[in-house]
């Protein structure tokens, strides 16, 4: 049994309507991240400076030395992007979610202030901004606890969104397990936000991005100016405002950084973006919290049917008959490498059919000779699968008239004679006048032929029972 554990189908390709508050087109979520003060550096007891997003581009760590410039490029945003955006944003009074490192707060009183006095939604963005990936599990859960008291310690209340950023694999999951977070953004993989099981209740993740995102500007082929900025928001909110109008609104995040965009050259790029957006009805500016809030109210969590979670004795159950008395294409799709792409209707015919294609013809053929006639024996006598019964009630092959029968007996016993197996067709995409018209077209056609149209009309059926079953 293998099991891939990235998900690569999350909606597919009918998204819930998100039904933003008042009829909204898009949600946007602005996020402010500060780091300043929880970055690397020996003052903070790290063994070497920080070298990650700053103007010197492709820094490298110092072991064992402060880097005055890369603390000097830090300080800017404490000391003066961060007030350039706090007007910008007050001014216009618009909500505001932060990523607060903690350890950054502590060195920041005044700015802890205003944030709270502009009622931002103050969120963990973990202890200290350092690299998560190669920190020990229990090390990782004892910096998250350690944030989240210490943010207490400075906020008077308990973070209730978590970011970390520079995560670890685990860093998701230790998170959801504290049960403690209304939302977590530790993922960029789609434009609403969505329920996951991973802690001791369903945890709702509220993706965030990284392109839409001042951090382009400390990085290679990145933003260079406030216009390319402002050229990208303004792009992206068109492209999702324009799904909004057409049915599919999608929450649109935006990643900024006091010692970034806070940059006098920078900030003009992004107050184009709002004036932009603000100039669009329809559009729901809220914190991260308030998206969360609306999103469980409107979309609570449904425990999803997930067939590639089942062992293989309850897997075999439950889909074993999609292929007519046929369970060991189940039993082989079950081995095969699944994931949540698998759990869906197209998904899990995906891998039934791929069981199926890769049998021996003599296995192919067994499986179309376990298809009963089309209106024979088995139907008068009532003892056909409880699929097959429904299929066939469905074109009307359970109600003939004493003509209409023996028309379908003889076809039956002629094409099985001529060919070695019943005729197969997915009898829900026809009327009866359709599928004696096929009957009689097959009749004649080569039994190599018709072995392959057999099978493929076999998988057809196999797609419908599993739409019934399935989402």
């Amino acid at each position: 049994m293998q099991r891939y554990p990235r998900d690569m189908r999350g909606y597919g390709k009918t998204p819930p309507d998100a039904a933003w508050p008042n009829g909204a087109r898009i949600a946007v979520s602005l996020v402010l991240n500060y780091e300043e003060g929880g970055e690397n550096c020996l003052l903070h007891g790290d063994a070497a400076s920080e070298a990650f997003l700053s103007e010197i581009v492709g820094a490298q760590p110092w072991p064992g030395q402060r880097h005055w410039n890369m603390e000097s490029l830090y300080d800017y945003g404490a000391r003066a992007g961060f007030w350039r955006l706090h007007r910008l944003f007050t001014a216009r009074q618009l909500p505001v979610t932060v990523f607060a490192v903690t350890s950054a707060l502590a060195r920041s009183p005044e700015q802890t202030a205003a944030m709270q006095a502009a009622d931002w939604e103050i969120a963990s963005h973990g202890l200290k901004w350092v690299e998560h990936k190669d920190m020990p599990e229990a090390e990782e859960r004892a910096a998250m606890a350690a944030a989240q008291k210490l943010h207490a310690e400075l906020t008077g209340a308990r973070p209730r969104g978590w970011y970390t950023g520079r995560a670890s694999e685990n860093t998701l999951r230790l998170a959801a397990e504290t049960g403690e977070f209304d939302w977590i953004s530790d993922t960029y993989d789609d434009d609403l936000p969505y329920w996951r099981d991973l802690g001791p209740r369903p945890q709702l993740i509220l993706p965030y991005t990284l392109d839409a995102n001042d951090m382009r500007f400390a990085t290679p082929q990145g933003f260079n100016t406030g216009d390319d900025f402002a050229a990208y928001l303004c792009d992206s909110f068109d492209a999702l405002y324009a799904e909004g109008v057409q049915g599919q609104a999608k929450m649109m995040s935006v990643g900024l950084h006091c010692r970034l965009v806070g940059r006098p050259g920078r900030v003009q790029g992004l107050a184009r973006f709002l004036d932009h957006a603000q100039r669009h009805e329809g559009v729901w500016f809220a914190t991260r919290g308030q998206i969360a809030a609306h999103w469980a109210a409107q979309h609570p969590y449904q425990p999803p049917l997930r067939p590639t979670a089942l062992d293989r004795d309850a897997f075999v159950a439950r889909f074993g008959g999609v292929f007519e008395h046929s369970p060991w294409v189940a039993e082989r799709a079950h081995a095969l490498e699944l994931g949540p792409a698998h759990d869906s209707a197209l998904g899990l015919h995906s891998a039934l059919t791929r069981v199926f294609r890769a049998a021996s013809h003599a296995e192919r053929l067994g499986v179309l000779q376990a298809h009963p006639d089309l209106a024979g024996k088995l139907a008068a006598a009532r003892r056909l699968t409880d699929a097959s019964q429904g299929e066939q009630a469905s074109a009307g092959l359970d109600a003939l008239s004493d003509a209409e029968r023996t028309r379908f007996g003889a076809l039956n016993t002629a094409y099985s004679k001529r060919h070695g197996f019943p005729f197969i067709i997915a009898v829900r995409a026809h009327s009866k006048a359709g599928i004696l018209d096929a009957f009689e077209r097959r009749l004649a056609a080569s039994t190599e032929a018709e072995f392959e149209t057999a099978c493929a009309e076999v998988e057809r059926i196999a797609l419908l029972r599993l739409r019934d079953m399935l989402p």
